[in-house]
């Protein structure tokens, strides 16, 4: 059984005011078309990496992202147009979708490779099954919550950067 240390832990509840115009900058332009679920992720997927001292995520690394419900506008958005018989936008609909989510963060990273959403409360069993089985690039795991509150939209992100403890007694290399 691998055992994991924790690099690193970032939360934003709620982000910084100014978060998306801080995310527009450190990726060198505003991101399009993805919603404002998949920005959350970005921006706390690139600060967990950051306060990881780490550029980019190793390409063995897996993602893991998890949620209780997923992106809520866009969804409402979607059914929205549903019940008043209309078909729903194409980017509404696409930016509603977990997958979607979960390619613009690993564009925002550059990387590319075993990446997954997972719906679910109890954060302590869905770290442990990122965890299982995952390579030596480790797991960069996040909750995103886009959460809906007396009326008011209320975000949050918390992310965690886990890297594999090398067995005792092993060297590291160099």
């Amino acid at each position: 059984m691998t055992a994991w240390q924790c690099v690193a832990h970032v939360v934003a509840d709620p982000p910084a005011t100014d978060w998306r115009d801080a995310l527009a900058r450190r990726l060198g332009e505003r991101p399009r078309r993805i919603g404002l679920w998949a920005e959350l992720a970005i921006h706390g997927a690139r600060a967990c990496l950051d306060a990881a001292g780490e550029e980019v995520l190793p390409a063995d690394a897996r993602l893991r992202v998890a949620g209780f419900s997923g992106a809520m506008s866009a969804t409402r958005a979607a059914t929205q147009q549903g019940a008043r018989g209309l078909l729903p936008m194409p980017f509404g609909f696409m930016q509603s979708q977990p997958s979607q989510m979960l390619a613009a963060v690993g564009a925002s990273l550059g990387w590319c490779g075993d990446a997954s959403f997972m719906l679910g409360r109890d954060a302590p069993a869905l770290v442990r099954l990122a965890q299982l089985g995952a390579a030596s690039g480790g797991v960069l795991f996040g909750r995103v919550e886009e959460m809906e509150e007396e009326g008011a939209v209320r975000l949050r992100t918390e992310w965690w950067r886990f890297v594999p403890v090398p067995p005792r007694g092993s060297r590291s290399p160099g």
